[in-house]
């Protein structure tokens, strides 16, 4: 068995190196930043709460636009420390990178105690799984989210105290709304009787107090500012993207975010990751009468959550772009079983020649391709950079040098815009101006509102709003001309002055 110091270090050292190819390829490039417009989004909110204690993005107008309040006070705290934004986000996702692999090396073991080198390979590959870099440094709270469900599902299987359950459930709902599913499975888990524990009122009483000290705080907020129970975040991506779920069979969007997932050296592990599936679904629902509740609930736990969270993406924001970075923190889950399944599959010391010589060219294989891909993950990240420093913050840096400090700002991507020209906004994604929820994709009403509202710009790629930037008294005053862009194939960014009247 390997000693967990030496794991520890291992898996330290493997987010070090990931941290040197992804941030070293963009360094060389010329930049550091964020590769999605989103993370510059937390970055505003942290700084205005280190700043003024508010959890506001403009001074003064408190908003539950936040769709990750513990992310946000995450990276506050380093704001607090007075470490640069980008650094401090840098290191905190390094960290939930190195937590996430570590309790998947835990909850591996939880499942298979007898398979420690399963358990080892496990926690490596999710160190090394491009995606999950990619995560790690994109300033998002993917990763936390990902080592919190990891976490409460280990807890849950081990039977926790029933208070620490709710409380961490209550951290998972604080950095993604959507933790509250996996938090009422893991409430069965935890609660259910076997031989060893009865069902005991009390238990239940403890979870939900421990829940209840993080999340009655957050739903009172969010019902004071918003009149709503989540962020208008979650009101507003379903909004925008409502004619994905009209367009496309929920098949071809369960399929869509799942792919999503399989780039990569786990698509190797998918023979393996059905094979493990399948064999515990036999082993349970044979001996399913000698089973007690929570020994026959337990060990679905960790799929059910699988499929919970492409299900509950499918069904209401069926989006892949940013490399699925929604569905993301069910990787590990699918790795776990992917390298289980796999090392019973293979017999890399069998007597038959074919079967040993096959066995080993696949291990050879998905080592090479999980290396390869931290590569070629690097090599996105740092186009995705890219893109954002050559668009949203290069118009961010133009409007803060070149408009009024009191200029109303229209924009469809408010987070660098937010961040480095600190303008008065009005949020075309509906996140912090909920009040264009209802005709978030209507360009005719939205074009009303900007003017009756005061806006003195809009900010948008011409694309998004086709027939609004048409209007003759929109006018073209600075374009990124960012030729990455263009040799993409997709228009720049585009800052419209607004005349007096339509």
């Amino acid at each position: 068995m390997l000693d967990s110091r030496w794991l520890h270090a291992f898996l330290i050292t493997a987010a070090f190196l990931v941290a040197l190819v992804y941030l070293g390829q963009t360094a060389y490039a010329g930049y550091l930043g964020f590769p999605l417009d989103d993370a510059w989004i937390h970055q505003t909110y942290a700084r205005n709460l280190a700043r003024w204690g508010q959890f506001a993005y403009v001074r003064g107008q408190a908003s539950a636009g936040s769709t990750s309040p513990l992310w946000t006070i995450v990276l506050a705290v380093g704001y607090l420390l007075f470490i640069e934004g980008r650094l401090w986000a840098y290191l905190m996702g390094a960290i939930c990178l190195v937590l996430s692999a570590t309790i998947a090396h835990r909850l591996t073991t939880v499942l298979w105690p007898e398979r420690q080198w399963v358990a080892l390979s496990a926690a490596i590959f999710c160190a090394l799984e491009w995606h999950l870099a990619w995560a790690a440094f994109s300033g998002m709270e993917i990763l936390l989210f990902t080592c919190l469900s990891l976490l409460l599902i280990e807890r849950a299987l081990t039977r926790a105290n029933p208070f620490w359950i709710g409380l961490l459930g209550g951290l998972l709902i604080l950095t993604r709304p959507e933790g509250a599913v996996l938090l009422l499975l893991a409430a069965m888990v935890s609660l259910l009787p076997d031989e060893e524990r009865r069902w005991r009122p009390a238990n239940l009483v403890a979870l939900l107090s421990g829940l209840s000290l993080l999340v009655v705080p957050y739903l009172t907020y969010n019902v004071l500012v918003s009149r709503t129970l989540f962020p208008n975040t979650f009101y507003a991506k379903q909004s925008e993207y409502r004619i994905l779920l009209t367009s496309l069979s929920l098949w071809s969007r369960l399929w869509r975010l799942t792919r999503a997932t399989l780039i990569g050296a786990q698509v190797l592990l998918l023979p393996g990751f059905v094979y493990s599936v399948g064999r515990m679904v036999k082993q349970v629902v044979t001996s399913r009468h000698d089973l007690s509740p929570h020994k026959l609930f337990a060990p679905f736990l960790l799929i059910i959550w699988w499929a919970s969270l492409l299900v509950i993406y499918a069904l209401r924001l069926p989006v892949d772009y940013q490399h699925g970075r929604y569905v993301m923190p069910i990787i590990p889950i699918f790795i776990i079983y992917g390298v289980e399944g796999t090392a019973d599959i293979l017999r890399p010391l069998s007597p038959q020649v074919l079967v040993r010589l096959a066995s080993r060219v696949l291990i050879a294989t998905t080592g090479v391709l999980l290396l390869a891909f931290v590569f070629v993950g690097g090599q996105a990240y740092a186009c995705d950079v890219g893109f954002i420093e050559g668009e949203m913050v290069n118009v961010a840096r133009w409007l803060a040098a070149n408009t009024p400090s009191d200029a109303v700002i229209a924009a469809h991507d408010i987070g660098a815009i937010g961040y480095f020209s600190e303008r008065p906004l009005l949020d075309l994604a509906g996140l912090v101006t909920p009040e264009i929820i209802p005709f978030i994709r209507d360009e005719s009403r939205l074009l009303d509102f900007i003017q009756e509202r005061g806006a003195k710009y809009l900010v948008t790629f011409p694309s998004w709003y086709p027939h609004m930037v048409q209007n003759p008294y929109l006018v073209p005053v600075y374009r990124t001309n960012c030729q990455w862009t263009v040799k993409m194939g997709h228009d720049n960014m585009v800052v419209y002055q607004l005349q007096a009247h339509r």
